[in-house]
């Protein structure tokens, strides 16, 4: 899970569901700010002695942009430029780290998941954006908790060499 547009595209797709529990009038925002953030952050030249801790902050911001489909208002306006401003540092920052700028183009389409997650939400079937949003709770659970153990056998590339 690391490198290209799955990474990115997982981030952009949280935050997507989470627009949809948000206000009409701060979805353009929110969307736009992400992706301006994180194009000019994909061009950034991180090294790779960063990659751990960008991954992790990556899959911690899945978590939170995936469990904000639960609050009780969904997101305010503040509240969606405060996640949409998270959302593009890391996700331009992965794009940074490991994959390339073309890799925006593929991953950022995924924020418009808030268009017809907010039609489900309007039409009283939130049930099903919620249980996107939780296998995107369980995905980056499972990656952030493989990333923070010890490696084992077959993860990390060690046993090849």
């Amino acid at each position: 899970m690391r490198g290209g547009a799955l990474p990115p595209a997982l981030l952009f797709a949280a935050f997507g569901l989470a627009l949809a529990f948000a206000q009409r009038r701060s979805l353009l925002p929110a969307i736009l700010t992400a992706a301006a953030i994180a194009a000019v952050l994909s061009f950034v030249p991180i090294g790779s002695q960063w990659a751990d801790p960008i991954f992790l902050a990556c899959w911690i911001s899945v978590l939170i942009a995936a469990l904000s489909v639960h609050l009780p208002r969904g997101l305010g306006p503040r509240l969606a430029i405060v996640l949409a401003i998270d959302i593009g540092v890391w996700g331009g920052a992965v794009i940074a780290v490991s994959g390339k700028p073309l890799d925006l183009a593929l991953s950022a389409p995924w924020m418009l998941l808030a268009l017809p997650g907010g039609w489900l939400v309007h039409t009283k079937r939130q049930i099903a954006v919620k249980v996107l949003a939780s296998w995107l709770i369980a995905v980056s659970l499972l990656i952030a908790t493989l990333q923070v153990t010890t490696p084992t056998p077959g993860y990390v590339q060690d046993h090849m060499d």
